[in-house]
């Protein structure tokens, strides 16, 4: 079993900044690719931003230039660093991966999720 827990949420005003954290932990061989989902309320979804294993990123073009997603492997943690807040950034933030947690067990995973308010 592998679980992600989300941290970093919070009420910011706008212009602000958040860093949102997710730590895997269980039973991990390899993480592939993780990244970053929102969903605000009564809408879809949505792809925020994923970074691969070797690093390569890919963004949302609503989110592009203003938020980092970046890896820490030996720490099986994905951070999401979001800068110039806007109030349309709000949603609940979830954090995914894909894990190989034995030879022949691969497995996509979602978090809690952790709630990012932006308002003044």
């Amino acid at each position: 079993q592998v679980q992600l827990v989300e941290s970093g949420g919070d009420l910011v005003q706008p212009g602000g900044s958040l860093r949102l954290s997710c730590v895997a932990s269980g039973s991990i061989f390899v993480i592939n690719a993780m990244g970053w989902y929102r969903q605000a309320p009564g809408k879809q979804r949505e792809l925020v931003a994923t970074i691969t294993n070797g690093g390569s990123t890919n963004y949302a073009d609503s989110v592009k230039g203003r938020f980092t997603i970046s890896r820490d492997n030996a720490k099986n943690t994905v951070y999401l660093q979001m800068d110039s807040l806007k109030p349309a950034d709000t949603a609940v933030y979830y954090c995914n991966a894909d894990v190989l947690s034995g030879r022949y067990a691969f497995g996509n995973y979602w978090g809690q999720g952790t709630q990012v308010t932006v308002s003044s």
